[in-house]
């Protein structure tokens, strides 16, 4: 089961302010996507938050744009900052990007964001947003949702 970012938002608002808020902290994250063997590719990328998606925007014919249209599935971990200071923790968010053509579509994200052209345009379906995060210098705190189930926690000590 996969939603997109608008219905993850109305499930677990605070978390899905939380995600948004790390993203929007720094310009750069990284993207993990599957090589043709399989294999993880990790990328540099930046992501948009805009009229209830995620979108992954990317150069013409990158190689995390190529592994997208043959395997969609990915994984998408925030920037967690300079230093050694865990600040509000790291999050993660994984599922499927789905490659927009619709001209009407493209053009809404165009005229919002300005992006170099031409580019790969990707929405997301999230199968999982992951936050984790240290409580009180002593607890590691894991938030994990996935669609159609509870927001789990755990701590560990």
């Amino acid at each position: 089961m996969t939603v997109n970012w608008a219905a993850f938002a109305t499930a677990e608002p605070e978390l899905a302010g939380l995600v948004e808020e790390r993203f929007g902290a720094f310009t750069h994250h990284v993207l993990v996507t599957l090589r043709r063997d399989g294999s993880p590719r990790t990328s540099g990328l930046e992501v948009r938050f805009l009229h209830g998606e995620l979108w992954l925007g990317m150069m013409p014919d990158s190689l995390k744009a190529l592994d997208l249209r043959r395997d969609p599935r990915f994984a998408l971990q925030s920037n967690p900052g300079p230093g050694a200071d865990p600040g509000p923790g790291d999050v993660r968010v994984s599922g499927r990007a789905v490659e927009v053509d619709d001209p009407r579509t493209k053009g809404a994200y165009i005229e919002e964001v300005e992006p170099p052209q031409p580019f790969h345009l990707f929405r997301t379906e999230l199968t999982e947003v992951v936050r984790t995060y240290v409580e009180d210098d002593t607890y590691l705190v894991v938030q994990v949702w996935k669609p159609g189930e509870p927001l789990r926690v755990v701590k560990r000590k």
